[in-house]
């Protein structure tokens, strides 16, 4: 064979080989071009998919969303969404029913000063312009930078409540009437006896004092039990208005002048001028401080110091025999007594006087080793008046009594 055709041999064997290859190539690429068609359908299937999975998830979001629009708008309450800068961002329509306009982009603060007031009795509620009375809650949303507030109308409740409160009174006023009849006549009777007896020219001028003193004494004690009846029957209706406390620790000092043990007083806060009603705090502390004298004390301390919630808390303390705890379940009980001469209403007239100043009265006592009744009540100044807070800050550190 030459070398022309060895030549040629040769190149036609590359050729056969190049198009060997190409036919693979060709064949590979073919698959390939195949196996991404494939792979595109299956990304198409699986993005319609998603596509109509989000669809639906939009869809019932909405139908969520919607409801949730229809069910905030049937609330029978008023919500407010604040920011964390306290500013309105959204609310309902009962929000503008209540407050008025303007509310979106206002400030919480400017508006429940504007639409709200205070409630003296019952700090948790305000009072709307028109008069209803209105419950207000805070609520703080997941990422504790904006928060909710609430406000129910309560007035219907409080009607209620208030006509109950009334019918209550009204059968309770009939048994004070009928058990204070004996109470009333008896010393009564014996300030007559004493008064017939001075009138006589033969009595000597020691008796006449003695006579005199008695006659006092019985008429102190009939004004006592018309103040206790007068703040019984008003239980809830106390005027409120500014006092000083000063004052108020004063006359209670005057009052007590002629205890023959040791009594004293501790004044642990800073504030003076206080609102409510002087008369009644006044007489509820002189029911405690007698009744701590009759039960035989013969050391006790008045402590004015800071309170719950930001409020005064007024202490009585005694060292006197203490109380048992099947009485002190009953002390606050109209009509309760386990003297016999009294009438029951001391301690009841102590705890009106402490729920007409949205405050409360407790006790503590072990026989033998005297009691404490414990005064908390929201007297806060009527300057200082707050619709955030309701109460007045304290500045001073107290010891404990």
């Amino acid at each position: 064979m030459g070398t022309l055709e060895l030549h040629q041999q040769q190149k036609t064997e590359r050729l056969t080989d190049a198009f060997r290859i190409f036919n693979e190539l060709s064949e590979n690429l073919a698959h390939s071009y195949q196996g991404l068609e494939e792979q595109v359908a299956k990304l198409n299937r699986e993005l319609q998919a998603a596509r109509s999975e989000r669809l639906t998830s939009l869809i019932e979001k909405e139908k969520l969303a919607s409801r949730l629009q229809q069910i905030l708008a049937a609330l029978p309450a008023a919500v407010i969404v604040l920011n964390a800068q306290g500013v309105i961002i959204d609310c309902n329509a009962h929000s503008l029913d209540f407050l008025g306009e303007p509310l979106l982009g206002q400030l919480w603060a400017n508006v429940a000063a504007r639409s709200l007031q205070p409630v003296f009795e019952s700090p948790h509620e305000r009072q709307l312009r028109d008069g209803r009375k209105v419950n207000i809650t805070h609520s703080a949303l997941g990422n504790d930078a904006e928060q909710i507030i609430l406000l129910s109308d309560v007035s219907e409740i409080r009607s209620l409540q208030d006509t109950l409160a009334q019918h209550k009174q009204l059968s309770a006023m009939g048994e004070m009437v009928a058990g204070l009849a004996h109470q009333v006549r008896t010393p009564l009777a014996t300030a007559i006896l004493y008064a017939s007896q001075m009138s006589k020219p033969a009595v000597a001028e020691e008796k006449r004092q003695q006579f005199s003193e008695k006659i006092l004494e019985r008429l102190h004690y009939l004004e006592r039990q018309v103040n206790d009846m007068l703040i019984f029957a008003k239980q809830g209706r106390m005027a409120m208005q500014s006092f000083s406390l000063q004052q108020l620790l004063n006359h209670l000092a005057e009052a007590a002048d002629h205890f023959a043990g040791e009594f004293s007083i501790k004044n642990r806060i800073s504030t003076d001028q206080l609102l409510g009603n002087e008369d009644a705090l006044r007489g509820a502390l002189l029911n405690l401080v007698n009744n701590a004298v009759e039960a035989g004390a013969r050391n006790i301390t008045v402590s004015i110091q800071p309170g719950d919630l930001g409020g005064i808390g007024i202490v009585v303390m005694d060292d006197g025999p203490g109380i048992s705890p099947e009485q002190q379940s009953k002390l606050f009980e109209p009509f309760y007594t386990t003297k016999s001469n009294g009438t029951g209403l001391g301690l009841a007239v102590v705890d009106s006087v402490a729920r007409a100043h949205g405050g409360s009265v407790t006790c503590r006592s072990t026989l033998g080793q005297g009691t404490r009744f414990t005064l908390n009540l929201p007297c806060i100044s009527q300057y200082t008046l707050g619709l955030s807070t309701g109460i007045v800050k304290m500045e001073q550190d107290y010891e404990t009594v």
